[in-house]
């Protein structure tokens, strides 16, 4: 098995039965035993350790709770409940809790290189449903204001009796390979990439009514204007901001000419694998590539050092003729 990804590897038990019973949420919200991971505009609560760890605290250093503070409940481990709590509403309460502690409040990318794996898994869940549950505070269909249900895994509308559940958006991220001439497809899109000035995986959202072949094939052609065969699945990685699902694939080129579109990417190359090499030792002076955190890092550096990719080929009728052109 491949070492998990930065963002996964979660050890909690998310308590899908238990958390049916509101009343045995609340009182695990208020439980002694019972741990909280606070945030502050979506920063998370560091330790002071090295590396630091979770800033989990007990039940009693963030009870009773300041007004209006979101919580929700992300599971069990060991037997004791964690829950993840909001304090933007109240400066004070944050700067308490940094005063009591010596810890400190830092953003969650930054968090995800520092910490252990485990640490990044409880961290993508928390960030992520934190951050839905604040953002989904009145109804879509109707307007009205929600409540939370099931510890922050539900908001219903006492309105239009609508239910809204978290959603995660997956997106397909591809390196696509020249095997002939031993090179892979990378590609700079306008934003953060171009104020990095890296060059990625090409990546993009699923559609609807699209699997995740024929999405590798759209996107590629999209972005490169390169058809591509041969789709392998590589791996996956939670990607907590907001909430989407990274799908990592490898993919062969069955044309090569590149014709990139020009208001998503500001370029898109060819590079051989001794680059390659070179650029993920942090060598070379002609390319950058995303680092650990990112699973594109990992996909480059699959195909650079010639790993065995455990996904299977796709079944040719998905990769048949057309694919990648738009039809």
């Amino acid at each position: 098995m491949r070492k998990p990804h930065i963002f996964a590897n979660n050890p909690l038990n998310r308590g899908e039965v238990e958390r049916r019973d509101e009343e045995w949420v609340a009182r695990e919200a208020t439980d002694a035993r019972s741990k909280y991971l606070p945030f502050r505009n979506l920063n998370v609560l560091l330790t002071d350790e090295s590396p630091p760890e979770l800033g989990w605290l007990p039940s009693r250093q963030v009870q009773p709770l300041p007004a209006g503070a979101e919580w929700i409940f992300l599971g069990m481990l060991d037997g004791v409940s964690h829950f993840a709590v909001d304090l933007s509403t109240d400066s004070a309460a944050a700067e308490r809790v940094e005063h009591d502690t010596g810890w400190h409040f830092e953003d969650c990318r930054s968090a995800g290189e520092q910490m252990s794996s485990v640490n990044t898994g409880m961290l993508a869940q928390a960030r992520a449903q934190l951050d839905w549950n604040l953002r989904h505070g009145f109804c879509s269909v109707c307007g009205h204001a929600t409540n939370k249900g099931r510890g922050g895994q539900v908001r219903q509308c006492p309105g239009c009796n609508a239910s809204h559940f978290p959603r995660t958006d997956p997106v397909i991220i591809t390196v696509v390979v020249d095997v002939d001439a031993d090179r892979c497809l990378l590609g700079q899109s306008r934003g953060r990439l171009q104020r990095m000035r890296a060059y990625s995986a090409l990546a993009g959202f699923m559609d609807q009514g699209e699997c995740i072949e024929e999405a590798v094939a759209r996107e590629v052609m999209e972005e490169a204007g390169i058809k591509v065969k041969n789709v392998r699945y590589h791996s996956s990685q939670p990607w907590p901001f907001p909430s989407s699902l990274m799908i990592g694939c490898i993919a062969e080129a069955d044309t090569t000419n590149i014709n990139m579109d020009n208001e998503e990417m500001t370029d898109v190359q060819w590079f051989d694998r001794a680059e390659v090499l070179k650029a993920l030792e942090g060598r070379s002076e002609e390319l950058t590539v995303p680092g650990p955190i990112a699973i594109a890092h990992h996909l480059i550096k699959a195909w650079a050092t010639g790993e065995k990719f455990l996904g299977a080929v796709a079944p040719s009728p998905l990769i048949g003729e057309g694919w990648g052109q738009g039809e």
